[in-house]
């Protein structure tokens, strides 16, 4: 039997943890009885710099339940950065470990299938979600847009997964030898290149509160995904170049085959679309460059991905 763990990362999540806490407490208990985990087994709630009372819920829950342990980071430092202090916090003591959200919107009942695939010799297994109900449309329509964007860009991750997957110690020894500041997990995994399967995971409607992943942190995660695995956007912008010196050969032809034929070529109109096309074409490409630039920037001064307060283990 493995010690097994649980890394669950909360951020503003006091809705949910007594439940939350329940339902992998008799997960635990389930999979215990079989043999499928030892008894020291634990579960890892990561108090993300919550604002209400999800750190002292933990200490709460912490002091009643056997399983229950918990990790205070000193600020909010977002979910990756939270769901890596989980895990290597969790290496340390545990023989594989899962990481899930304490909504716990994907499906516990794949975790004994992840066990299984793990003791069948794959260091890691997937939660690929097979279905979404539980979302609502936008963010159904955004992650699938999202995935498909980030194929095209040649970002090798596992389609249709999100942060549900079982890693091995040795996976992840692994991970902690990345020491990019610029976290996209999901793009790390296959990285490593180690053994690997995938089980179903069907999206369940969040037990009470709200995603805490607002749009903008879904945008951000998105760019993080795309430019810290792909050069292709700047490739984009040399392509973008020769579009524009081609159309504007075209444009040259244009006007002097009119200069010669004696007709009137209309000025005021053609030469502002042209400016303001050129000048959002330029800002564009700066943008794109300067997003590669601060990450250069992010990743030199090799600052800590985050700080934990307090620790507390069985």
């Amino acid at each position: 039997m493995i010690r097994f763990a649980i890394v669950s990362p909360c951020y503003n999540e006091e809705a949910v943890l007594h439940e939350s806490a329940s339902r992998l407490s008799a997960l635990f208990e389930n999979l215990i009885s079989k043999q499928k985990i030892s008894s020291d087994s634990f579960i890892l709630y990561v108090n993300d710099g919550s604002r209400d009372k999800t750190w002292p819920i933990i200490q709460e829950l912490h002091s009643a339940n056997k399983f229950i342990c918990g990790l205070n980071l000193a600020h909010n430092v977002g979910h990756q950065n939270a769901i890596m202090a989980g895990m290597m916090t969790a290496k340390d003591y545990a023989d594989a470990v899962v990481t899930i959200d304490a909504d716990l919107q994907d499906d516990i009942n794949a975790i004994e299938e992840m066990i299984d695939k793990y003791n069948a010799g794959n260091d890691i297994v997937y939660g690929v979600k097979v279905s979404r109900e539980g979302d609502s449309l936008a963010k159904r329509s955004t992650a699938m847009l999202f995935y498909k964007i980030q194929q095209s860009m040649g970002v090798k991750a596992i389609y249709n997964h999100a942060d549900f997957r079982l890693l091995s110690k040795r996976a992840l020894q692994e991970l902690s030898l990345y020491k990019e500041r610029n976290l996209y997990l999901r793009g790390l995994m296959p990285m490593m290149g180690f053994p690997s399967a995938t089980v179903d995971d069907v999206i369940s409607p969040r037990m009470a509160g709200s995603s805490k992943y607002t749009l903008s942190k879904m945008l951000r995660l998105a760019t993080d995904g795309i430019t810290s695995f792909s050069t292709k956007p700047i490739s984009l912008i040399i392509g973008l170049g020769a579009i524009g010196m081609l159309v504007s050969f075209f444009m040259l032809v244009y006007v002097l085959i009119s200069w010669i034929s004696g007709h009137v070529v209309p000025g005021w109109s053609s030469i502002m679309l042209s400016v303001w096309f050129i000048g959002s074409a330029l800002l564009l490409s700066i943008g794109i460059v300067g997003e590669y630039i601060g990450k250069i920037y992010i990743e030199v001064k090799k600052r800590p991905l985050y700080t934990i307060e307090e620790v507390l283990m069985n």
